[in-house]
């Protein structure tokens, strides 16, 4: 496959301007046509350029799932290298089943030879469509996927994504939810009630009174006293005893 031409879907910028650059530098033969930080905007790009190759974020911080992109695609036969932030088990488990992926920060070596890969594979859309198959039923089983919480109220049932979820904060009984787009919502269930809800390998109750999701730390800082800032620059203070913990996630991320 000569002169692929290619899409990089990553809701960071600096992401696709980095893997941009490592691109144009070690691997002429691809072509970035376009680029999308979303599954909609990401859409769009692919019914306007009809790409060869994506580079796609498997989870964008945003909330939307790489694969939900994957299921709109009209286009079976676009090939996928998958970008993810995921190490250790989830790693192994990628290995294992021969998907193509590049771990983040992306090495140039594992660059050059996955889309050397991609230049000699022939995949058919049946092909190609039970490929991606078997990377949702295998990111499903590892707890990758968005999972979903759905809190009842008076008026009836709110169904919310996790990765939706910026932090929560206790409130007496209650749990006020801060979303990932500035909103907030106060339920009647208690924090403990959530934290036994909520997906463990991104949320991290940090204090008696605070649970964040891992992905949307900013910055931990230990100045005056243990502080995280949040990407909406929400500072919530961070117990002493849970700092080792909490240092631990946040450098295998």
């Amino acid at each position: 496959m000569a002169n692929i031409t290619a899409l990089i879907i990553d809701d960071e910028f600096h992401a696709r301007e980095n893997l941009k650059i490592l691109i144009n530098e070690y691997c002429p033969q691809v072509n970035i046509i376009g680029e999308a930080d979303g599954v909609e905007s990401g859409l769009q790009e692919i019914k306007h350029k009809n790409p060869q190759l994506l580079f796609l974020d498997i989870r964008m911080p945003s909330g939307a799932e790489g694969f939900e992109l994957l299921d709109l695609i009209p286009n079976k036969e676009i090939r996928v290298i998958f970008i993810t932030a995921f190490k250790d088990y989830a790693i192994k488990a990628f290995k294992a089943n021969a998907i193509d992926y590049l771990l983040k920060p992306v090495d140039v070596q594992e660059l050059k030879d996955a889309v050397a890969k991609i230049e000699t594979s022939s995949y058919s859309s049946a092909e190609n469509s039970a490929y991606i198959n078997q990377l949702k039923e295998l990111t499903s089983s590892l707890g990758i996927a968005n999972d979903k919480i759905s809190i009842a109220n008076r008026k009836g049932i709110k169904i919310i994504n996790q990765n939706d979820i910026s932090h929560l904060e206790a409130d007496g009984n209650c749990t006020l939810i801060s979303y990932t787009n500035g909103t907030t919502y106060l339920d009647t269930r208690t924090l403990k009630v959530y934290e036994t809800l909520l997906n463990k390998t991104f949320f991290f109750r940090v204090h008696k009174s605070f649970i964040i999701n891992l992905n949307y730390v900013l910055e931990y800082s230990r100045e005056l006293r243990p502080l995280v800032t949040m990407k909406d620059k929400t500072k919530i203070p961070v117990s002493r005893l849970k700092v080792k913990q909490l240092t631990a996630k946040l450098k295998s991320l």
